[in-house]
């Protein structure tokens, strides 16, 4: 709500805060974001990522299993990471569990340990400590948690076509994307979609970045298939076009695509064919952006800046605050059953985030609060400054300054 016509009432003992001409969305609930803590907290920390998370008006974040060592594919390695965040939450963050080889037996244990669903990779994850699942042990896996009713996100990219895919090598972006076809995506789909169904299982694709996967998912919902999908800020923002050779940066796989296929992506959020938008924050120590495209490390650094960059882009096509929410807060909410999140509505936490829509800055690396300060956005200006974040009616940024950690652990609150 912008508008200040009307007067504001409000009950005794009330607290009533005048926004001015700023936008309330609902806090943003970002599902895919790599904390890497313990283990890899050189790269990114529970402290540093909810700070962030909270200068930009996320209020729930949902951490990755990998990249932390251990990763989180038992209950005890579960523990250890709650441990670790329970001391520096700035803002509300569950938990994914990992679906990997040998650990079947440890699944069940983990979703009643409050889990929200299971990460398995298909093509090599980059990390040892987290193998990717062959066709066969990815149907045992689904198998099983389908049996309990949990939810299986995937990184669906085919590795076969992959490994036949020109190696990346050297600094040309060109080099790197070719080296990641779009088919990859569509391959590993499709197998989604034809074993969800016969498993009575539940499904969600991370990360899309290609457009040609949309009319498949759009059949098989129609269907019955349950499966939901996920794309990201910089596949909406970024474009394969403008990547310069050697900057790294923008290495992500799948890759950032041609402008056309992002066009299609803003289609398909348009249309309800998107669930959502989250960041897959997955930051690094600056030594790891090599000036080589095979050899850099795959991830955008986005946390702080995901609601002004898909906002700036969704102003340009059209779109309203209210899509943004949606997208942004709602769509990521849902699958994961946090019923208390997403929205502003009775028996909802009262999450907020603060948005002055036509404000720009310029984004300068070193105020971000990531642990390093390596994002694709440097030297962009964009639209919305988040004025203040609160979580459950408590202010926790003001300003871009975090106040002092008062996030809790959250777990699995109903099944949708």
């Amino acid at each position: 709500m912008r508008s200040r016509s009307a007067p504001v009432t409000a009950g005794d003992g009330a607290r009533v805060e005048d926004l001015g001409d700023d936008v309330l969305l609902p806090g943003l609930v970002d599902t895919h974001v790599h904390v890497n803590d313990p283990g890899r907290t050189a790269w990114e920390g529970f402290a540093s990522a909810s700070r962030a998370a909270a200068a930009c008006g996320v209020t729930t974040l949902v951490d990755m299993p990998l990249n932390s060592i251990p990763p989180t594919t038992t209950v005890a390695a579960l523990e250890a990471k709650r441990a670790v965040a329970r001391r520096s939450a700035h803002v509300d963050i569950g938990f994914r569990g990992g679906a990997v080889p040998g650990n079947v037996p440890a699944l069940r244990s983990l979703h009643n340990a409050g889990v929200l669903g299971f990460k398995a990779f298909l093509p090599p994850s980059g990390v040892d400590e987290f193998p990717p699942l062959a066709p066969d042990r990815l149907e045992t896996a689904l198998r099983e948690i389908a049996g309990f009713g949990g939810l299986l996100i995937v990184h669906a990219e085919d590795p076969r076509l992959i490994d036949g895919a020109p190696p990346p090598t050297g600094p040309r972006y060109a080099d790197f994307l070719a080296s990641r076809p779009r088919a990859a995506e569509h391959e590993a789909i499709a197998r989604l979609i034809a074993l969800a169904p016969a498993l009575d299982a539940r499904v969600h694709v991370l990360h899309l970045s290609s457009a040609d996967a949309l009319p498949l998912i759009a059949e098989a919902r129609r269907e019955g298939v349950r499966i939901t999908v996920e794309t990201c800020p910089h596949f909406l923002t970024l474009t394969a076009e403008e990547v310069p050779d050697g900057a790294t940066e923008f290495t992500c796989c799948p890759p950032i695509r041609e402008a056309a296929d992002q066009d299609a992506l803003w289609a398909g959020l348009a249309a309800g064919e998107i669930d959502c938008v989250v960041s897959d924050h997955s930051p690094c120590t600056a030594d790891l952006k090599v000036g080589d495209f095979g050899r850099a490390w795959g991830g955008i650094s986005s946390l702080q800046l995901g609601l002004p960059a898909v906002w700036t882009a969704a102003r340009r096509r059209g779109h309203t605050p209210h899509d943004v929410a949606r997208w942004m807060s709602t769509g990521p909410a849902a699958p994961v059953g946090l019923d208390r999140k997403g929205a502003i509505e009775a028996g909802r936490d009262a999450d907020f985030a603060v948005l002055a829509p036509d404000e720009t800055f310029t984004v300068d690396p070193a105020a971000l609060h990531h642990r390093n300060q390596v994002t694709a956005y440097a030297g962009r200006t964009l639209h919305g400054v988040v004025r203040s974040t609160w979580l459950r009616g408590r202010k926790i940024a003001d300003h871009g300054a975090p106040t002092e950690p008062t996030g809790r652990l959250m777990e699995r609150q109903a099944r949708p």
